[in-house]
This record gives C-alpha cells, structure tokens and sequence, in this order.
C-alpha cells in the first residue's frame, strides 16, 4: 500500500477502473528501477573521473563493497563503525606527515560514510532517541567543519599558518572521534539491550538459541562490547536460561557466550551479583549434564579465576563451592573424551591453584597428580603444549607442598618433567612458541622446588636433568632466546647441584652455579653475540 501526501494511500481512492490502479502502481515500480540505473551510471561517471590511488590506504574506498543484510542494524554499526574507526586513524597518520591533500580527500569520504551510518541505522532501527539525535547531529557538524577546514588548508602555503591549522584539524579530528564512539556505544547499547529483554523473555527454544547466538557473536567484537553486554543484563538473561531444563540444549552455547562476556570485571562483578558460582558448581556435578555442557562450565570458571582479572580474588561465593568445583573438574579431566574437554578442565584447575592456596591441598587429597601424570600420556586428551602448560602449571603450585614430591616420585613424574623441558613448537606460531616457553619455563620451577626433597633431586641427576638444563642455559636457541627460562634453568640448576655437585663439570660450576645468579644469567644471555 504506497502512501501520498496528506496521510491518504492510494487504494483508498476511488478510481474508475482496477486498470488504472495497476497501471499506476506498475508506473512507480517502473521508475524506481530506472532511478538505480540512472543513479548507477552517475556512479560510473563519478568513478571515471577519480584518480586512481596507488597509496595502501585506497583500498578503503572499497571497503564497504559487502555491506551488511537489509534490517540488521547490529551488523550495519560494526561494520560502518569499523570503517570509520579505520579512516579516523588513517586521517591522523597523514596529518602527522602534512599530506594535506590525502587529509582532505579522506575527510571528504569520513563524512560520507559517516552520514551512510547515521541514515542507515536510522531507516532499519526502532525511533531514536533524543540523546542519540544530538550526538548525530554534532558528529555531522564536526564532519563539516573537518572537511571545510581540510579543505582551506590545500590553499595556504605559509607553514607558519599551517602549524597552527594543523592544531585546530587535530583537535576537530579529536573531537569528531569522541562523537563517534559515543553514538557508536549508544547505538550498540540499544541493540544489546533488545537482545538481552528478548532473551529474557523468550520461552521458545529456538528464538533463544538465534538471539544468543548473536549475542555471542557481539562477544567477538572485543572487550567493549562485553562490558555492554555485562552492564546491560546480558549476565542474569543467560544464567536464566542455564537454570531452565527446557532450555538444556542450549546450555553450552549460553554458558560458552558467559565465558566470553566474562573476560571483562563487568562481566564478573554480574556474575557474583546472581550466584553464577552456584549455578556453574551444580552443572558440573550434575552427571546428568552432557560433557560438553560441563566443559564450557569449566571454560566459564577458568575464565572467571583467571590471574589477570584482580576482581576474581573477590569471589566469595567461589570459595563456598571450591571443593565442589575442584573435584567435579578433576573428574572431568580424567573421563574427558577430547583434547578440547582436557584443556578447558585443566585450565580450570590450574586457575585455581592461583587463585587459593587451599586448592592445592584439595588436588593432593583427590590424587590430581596421578590423574594428571596418566593423562600425558594419553595423546587423545594431552596433544599440545597448550595443555602440558596447564599441567605444569598446576605441578607447579602444587610442589610449594611437602607431600607433592613423594606423589611426584611414586608416579615418575621426575621424568615427565625432564621431558617437558625439551618442549619444542610444532608448527612454529608465535602463540605456540609462547606456549613452549612457558612449559619450560614451569617444568625448571617445579623441578627447582620439589628438589627441596633429596630423593627427586637424585632423582633428577640420573635422568641427566643437569645436563638439560645446562644446555637450555648455555644455548640460546634451545630456549628461544627466552630470559624466563634462563633464569628460571639457573635456579633449577644451583638447587641441584646444592644436592649432588659431582654431576657438574668445573666450567659450569664456575660459569653458572658459583657466581650471582644476576652474573651467570647476563653471561648466558650475551652467549649468543658472543659466538657472532
């Protein structure tokens, strides 16, 4: 039904015949199509007339060639956020070089596409609101007022002037940025909260299933997001779907999209506030539950007892349910069908074992060590060194005790740790190289504190750990260059020969046991320039 002017639509008015409805109908579709093809080919000419850029960043002038689907205003704002974001750093690194030229051409198309994100999310969202009309309307005042003031500066050729036009575009550029983010979190807050009040109120399984779906996806987007999702209710939607066992089938994607979201301390705080700790504790020892179910649990609660979130010291109501969680985790590790499953259940423990120190002595008791050592030797659950850090890691914590090293000997784990400093990349990307380092660097300190006890430590001499250990401190490519695992081979190293000083030879009693650890390690660390 086509509306005219004055609120009136057209098959509300009397016509003499049906025909001539029609033929008027088809008169309008017939000129919309000519409109795109006549608007197309002013595109054409407009393209002709463009110089053709041979710098990198032309090729932003494409970059929009996929725009996003009809009616999704979610996938319209990160990707016009994202070009914008681009040109806005862009226009800063030419303005750094006094490309005048290249910054006015690039202001010109910033307000372009700026103007493309204000109309579009316009026309497919819901009515906006007047906090968001204001911002939209300085954001294209700035944009004016970037490009006019670009613009007059390719026609000044005193530097002096320049200088201090230069001052007035960086502070516009700064201020047209602040804009931006801010109705770019405006725009983005709204349609999270449209996610989250769906979530919340849907009892239809597969309307849950899409929309936390997209939620998860927004999770993807980087920590901002999160922190949205977080302040916006995203938390408690999802953990009211975990606690539904109509929605069961869901609980994995709910609770992998929880683990996403709570990378951020938003995203935990929240999960305190609505005893997300109890409701992960009751997944995971609840059998009933799929294993894929309790590992994602498990990923939730490596990530929320996560070292590099402060807020996680906080938590509580985890210490409430540790005892739960650690021995549901343990068992999870042992049963596990996958390496995945190991992984996200070791992760778990070893975060733990940060996180209190009480955990430690937890893992003894349910003979963690056992579990742990028999699962290396399993290549279905342990194949990467990703994995074998976070049974290092959790060796590591655990030597601090006494009774760890007769479990360690009783289950040859001297030997397992011997190997693990022979750590070495597979494929050689800079997260797996990483991932070696630490392995090594791990497998030196746990070797260093359960040599505390005699036995591992001779122990340790008849596997020929010295002589590794020699080797990694001596030989920088063995080690990857890597100061940790240097220092932390150095410490392993003097505690052994404390124990058993014959299994050294003079050189090296001299080079790296005898002098100040801080002398051995910068004569270690510049070995390598030495043999240039």
């Amino acid at each position: 039904m086509m509306a005219l002017p004055g609120g009136r639509h057209l098959d509300s008015i009397t016509l003499p015949g049906q025909r001539l409805h029609l033929m008027q109908v088809d008169s309008v579709q017939r000129w919309m199509e000519d409109l795109k093809l006549m608007t197309e080919c002013e595109c054409m000419c407009i393209l002709q007339a463009k110089p053709i850029s041979l710098e990198e960043d032309a090729q932003s002038d494409l970059i929009l060639a996929g725009g996003p689907g009809p009616g999704d205003p979610l996938q319209l704002l990160l990707k016009r956020g994202w070009v914008i974001s681009t040109e806005l750093r862009r226009i800063g690194q030419k303005l750094a070089q006094d490309r005048w030229a290249r910054v006015h051409s690039m202001s010109v198309r910033l307000t372009c596409h700026a103007r493309s994100m204000v109309s579009e999310y316009s026309a497919v969202s819901r009515s906006s609101s007047q906090e968001m009309g204001q911002i939209e309307k300085l954001l294209m005042e700035k944009c004016s007022e970037l490009s006019a003031v670009t613009e007059r500066c390719l026609q000044v050729e005193n530097e002096h002037v320049l200088k201090s036009m230069k001052a007035c575009v960086s502070e516009t550029l700064s201020m047209l940025g602040q804009h931006f983010g801010q109705l770019l979190e405006l725009a983005l807050t709204r349609e999270v909260q449209a996610l989250v009040r769906k979530i919340d109120a849907s009892d239809n399984i597969y309307t849950t299933e899409s929309t936390t779906g997209n939620l998860f996806s927004l999770t993807q987007e980087g920590a901002p997001l999160c922190r949205i999702i977080a302040k916006e209710g995203g938390v408690m939607a999802l953990f009211k779907v975990c606690r539904q066992d109509s929605f069961r089938c869901l609980y994995p994607q709910a609770l992998r999209t929880l683990a996403s979201i709570c990378c951020v301390e938003e995203g935990v705080h929240q999960l305190e506030k609505v005893d997300g700790v109890l409701c992960l504790a009751n997944i995971l020892t609840d059998d009933s539950h799929s294993e894929a179910t309790r590992a994602e649990a498990a990923a939730v609660v490596a990530q929320v007892t996560s070292p590099h979130l402060p807020v996680t010291q906080h938590l509580s109501s985890f210490l409430e349910s540790m005892e739960e969680i650690v021995t549901a985790l343990i068992k999870l590790c042992q049963e596990a069908s996958s390496g995945e499953v190991f992984l996200l259940a070791s992760a778990a423990l070893a975060n733990i074992t940060f996180f209190d120190t009480m955990a430690c002595e937890m893992l003894l008791q349910l003979n963690a060590i056992r579990v742990l050592l028999e699962a290396c030797s399993d290549k279905q659950r342990v194949d990467t060194p990703y994995t074998r850090d976070q049974i290092v890691t959790i060796l590591a914590n655990m030597s601090v005790l006494e009774q760890c090293a007769t479990d360690i000997i009783q289950e040859n784990g001297v030997q397992l740790i011997m190997g693990m400093l022979s750590e070495k990349p597979r494929s050689g990307t800079p997260a797996e190289v990483a991932a070696c380092e630490r392995v090594q660097q791990k497998a030196a300190v746990t070797l260093a504190r359960l040599s505390r006890d005699p036995d591992v430590a001779r122990e340790a001499v008849r596997l020929s750990c010295m002589s590794r250990l020699i080797k990694l401190c001596r030989s920088p490519s063995e080690r990857n260059s890597s100061d940790a695992v240097l220092v932390a081979c150095l410490a392993a190293l003097r505690r052994l020969a404390g124990v058993c000083p014959e299994g050294l030879q003079d050189s090296d009693f001299q080079q790296l046991v005898q002098p100040r650890l801080v002398d051995s390690f910068l004569l270690c660390s510049n070995m390598e320039e030495s043999f240039v």
